[in-house]
């Protein structure tokens, strides 16, 4: 962790962001890169095609190719756990620093990190749903089923090549088995926010009610390229209370912010904890 270029003054300024009340944060992908999450839109970022909803749903090759990859990418990906930078932003809420935790990532990290006011505006990746009766279980159970309705196929294509995205490459798949709700034979998906989707009218809510009542907005780790981030920093400016942004990199708010650090989220949301005196 690179402490040696956090600047004295900056920690100071986001410090004093704090001296009339809590505030929010807006954390993205560049919080979890300390965790072994590649951030997909940073410089050098591997190339990717994104899932479009329309082809996981109308498209059974598509839905077949993805649990495929996904079973057997679990089986060998090692388990991500919550890091410094997560379990810093825990403890500022814990602390009464932090009025609630808003994330654009959909790893569940700062669930697992103690957030207790989580408002996960894309979703959660570890949670499948059905799209006809709504019931949920855990990724791991569902990819449970895959393995019992697909028999050896996991150990087949062990060596199978990772994609960008994470999954593996399996090749044919024309005969794969794909999970099925046991309820109402619905199809399953991840119970998360994908292109051509919108965030939930009651997610965002409760996302616009953390900033409404916050004395600051934190945005941390995210270059605010989705929109639904930017009509957060819109709340803020309309209150009129000060944005801080924290990244690597450039933002599309750099311009209108109160306070810009470039520089690595984790250890500066650890050097804020200590300066506030909260022991993550």
């Amino acid at each position: 962790m690179q402490t040696n270029s956090i600047a004295d003054t900056d920690i100071a300024s986001l410090a004093a962001l704090f001296t009339t009340g809590p505030a929010a944060i807006l954390t993205g992908a560049g919080i979890s890169t300390d965790s072994g999450i590649p951030d997909y839109r940073g410089a050098g970022s591997p190339p990717r095609h994104p899932m479009r909803i329309h082809e996981f749903m109308d498209d059974l090759r598509y839905r077949q190719r993805f649990w495929a990859g996904a079973a057997v990418n679990a089986r060998r990906a090692p388990v991500i756990e919550p890091n410094a930078g997560h379990l810093a932003v825990a403890a500022l809420e814990r602390a009464g620093r932090l009025n609630g935790v808003i994330t654009q990532n959909v790893d569940g990290l700062h669930g697992r990190a103690g957030a207790r006011e989580l408002v996960e505006l894309h979703g959660n990746g570890d949670v499948i749903r059905c799209t006809g009766c709504d019931r949920r279980w855990s990724r791991s159970e569902v990819l449970g089923w895959f393995e019992e309705l697909n028999p050896g196929f996991v150990e087949r294509h062990r060596d199978a090549a990772i994609n960008p995205d994470g999954d593996a490459e399996v090749g044919d798949i024309s005969a794969v088995q794909v999970p099925q709700c046991p309820h109402c034979t619905g199809i399953l998906r991840p119970d998360v926010v994908y292109f051509g989707e919108f965030v939930p009218v009651q997610v965002f809510a409760r996302a616009e009610a953390l900033v409404e009542s916050a004395h600051a907005l934190i945005i941390a780790g995210s270059s605010l390229a989705v929109n639904t981030g930017i009509r957060l920093v819109h709340r803020a400016e309309k209150r009129g209370i000060p944005i801080a942004v924290i990244n690597r990199g450039p933002t599309a708010v750099d311009a209108r912010a109160d306070l810009r650090i470039e520089g690595g989220t984790s250890e500066h949301l650890i050097a804020l904890a200590a300066a506030l005196g909260v022991r993550a």
